[in-house]
């Protein structure tokens, strides 16, 4: 049994993670869901949260918009329109990569669905920005 996933997180701007990690952790449309090696062949949705990435035994979290996963023994591949980790959470790209997200929402949402998208984009953020106080 591999002991190591290959995680992918793809969004507009590009490729912002490309790892090898012990597992995932992603907000699909019908909760949380674990992913380990030699996880099922799946493709599913995702929503606005949060993903935690154990690498090392340490965890790291990633604040994401919504997207897809696809998901294979060895492989997670994640395409999103946001995703952002907390050791690099700067306030100004944060606000910019949620403005983003929202303007590619509305056009594909509607107002009233966007808001709500948004809202759980922010919740994410706001998490981080949590956890990256604490571990200073």
């Amino acid at each position: 049994m591999a002991a190591t996933l290959k995680l992918e997180i793809v969004t507009p701007e590009g490729k912002t993670c490309s790892e090898e990690v012990e597992m995932v952790t992603l907000p699909g449309i019908e909760g949380e869901m674990g992913i380990y090696p030699q996880h099922v062949p799946l493709m599913t949705q995702i929503v606005p949260g949060e993903i935690v990435v154990r690498r090392q035994g340490e965890e790291h979290y990633l604040a994401v918009g919504p997207g897809f996963a696809q998901i294979t023994g060895d492989h997670v591949a994640i395409l999103t329109d946001m995703a952002i980790r907390a050791d690099d959470l700067d306030e100004a790209k944060a606000d910019e990569a949620r403005k983003a997200a929202e303007k590619r929402l509305r056009e594909r949402l509607g107002e009233a669905d966007a808001a709500l998208a948004n809202a759980a984009i922010m919740r994410s953020v706001e998490h981080l920005r949590g956890r990256r106080r604490q571990r200073k």
